[in-house]
């Protein structure tokens, strides 16, 4: 898909992780044995699987994306049915023959994981289609928007995990040493093409200056090159699309009101390259500001107070994930509580972008509210039953109604 070598390799070292976390997860799943109410009974939480997982992902994550799902799955039981971006289709086809080997040599059939090739017809046909118990979409808020009206409209399950406008937030207090690669990171990383790419940056008004003007630096320095170049740090976009979303956005950047500090042209050499930007002197809320724009567009903006900027980091639709630099003990559980950040991942000190799959991914409001990966997401891949067995010779009813 055009991100670095080592970019790649980390991703597919995420896979063979999440397929480790839940080898040791499938010894684990279990519901409750509760105390009843009623004497000589038992009441239990059964899990078991849901029993058709539909999986569509994205071009940015070709393969951790259906790692995190298909591994959860399928420790829970359940079978999968994947349809990769359709530009990203030769990955998909040669995870799905590592896969099918690997269930085939210990006598599972390859086709628990099979995959179909296709373009927004075939994830139509997928939401609507009532034999797909869950499917899980990671893609754009639109068109997650879509899925899940079909999906709801049969009265089926999804699990969503679409876009984020994502902000790191610089007080005065910060350690400028761990701000500046971690902002760098956070926005030039995977060429802005992560849905964590960090793409409002807030600095207190104090530090403002000298934090772009470090930044600025460490811009200059980003070695942009082939993605197979192990020294590269920056590749090209995905498409000729993408190029000219990140053209209109630093247009209407401009045009309201921001002042480009670095960046903001297309590269002259052979592939998708564009210049990793930085955009200052825009409002908190003006509209580009407000839009997902999937290209290392970063717009810095200035803040004076605690409340305003908290207020400014949520003030987006989407809610993925956000960061803060300080060294406050009272702000950091302020920021982590319920007036704080109101995105699914919130972070203290490191980047808004490179989640471990230990925890629950994802976000809320318009990123969708699903959960993949580690922590309790496995819920979402079962479906509960509330079990209660009567072992006595008596007939008690709940609440103590007597029906004779």
């Amino acid at each position: 898909m055009g991100k670095i070598f080592v970019e790649g390799v980390g991703e597919v070292q995420e896979y063979v992780d999440v397929c480790d976390y839940a080898v040791g997860l499938s010894r684990m799943i279990g519901g409750p044995i509760l105390p009843s109410e009623r004497p000589g009974h038992a009441l239990i939480e059964q899990w078991n699987p849901v029993g058709l997982v539909g999986i569509i992902t994205a071009f940015n994550f070709p393969v951790a994306v259906y790692g995190w799902n298909s591994a959860i799955a399928m420790i829970c039981g359940n079978a999968c049915l994947w349809k990769g971006a359709p530009t990203t289709s030769l990955i998909s086809v040669a995870v799905t023959k590592i896969i099918a080997k690997v269930l085939e040599d210990n006598r599972v059939p390859g086709a628990v994981c099979s995959l179909v090739c296709g373009g927004a017809d075939i994830g139509t046909a997928m939401a609507r289609d009532e034999r797909m118990d869950l499917l899980s979409f990671t893609g754009s808020t639109k068109v997650g928007k879509q899925v899940a009206l079909m999906v709801q409209e049969r009265f089926g399950r999804s699990l969503l995990e679409l876009g984020g406008n994502n902000a790191i937030i610089v007080f005065e207090d910060a350690d400028l040493n761990l701000v500046i690669p971690s902002a760098l990171f956070a926005a030039v990383g995977t060429a802005g093409q992560r849905c964590t790419t960090a793409r409002r940056l807030f600095l207190h008004e104090s530090i403002h200056d000298e934090v772009v003007a470090k930044l600025a630096k460490a811009y200059a320095q980003v070695r942009i090159g082939d993605p197979w170049d192990s020294d590269t740090l920056y590749g090209p976009l995905h498409t000729k699309e993408a190029v000219k979303m990140f053209l209109d956005a630093v247009e209407q950047a401009k045009q309201q009101g921001g002042s480009v500090v670095c960046g903001g042209k297309v590269i002259n050499r052979p592939g998708n390259y564009v210049e990793p930007t930085i955009v200052t002197g825009l409002p908190h809320n003006a509209p580009i500001v407000h839009t997902e724009t999937f290209a290392p567009i970063l717009y810095v903006l200035k803040f004076k107070e605690e409340e305003e900027v908290f207020a400014w980091n949520n003030e987006v639709k989407q809610g993925l994930s956000s960061s803060i630099f300080t060294k406050d003990l009272g702000r950091i559980f302020r920021w982590l509580g319920p007036k704080g950040s109101d995105c699914g991942i919130v972070n203290v000190n490191i980047p808004t972008s490179g989640a471990e799959i230990g925890g629950a991914f994802g976000g809320e409001k318009h990123t969708g509210g699903g959960r993949e990966s580690g922590s309790d997401s496995w819920k979402l891949y079962m479906r509960r039953s509330t079990c209660t067995i009567n072992y006595s010779k008596n007939l008690p009813l709940a609440q103590g109604i007597k029906f004779q």
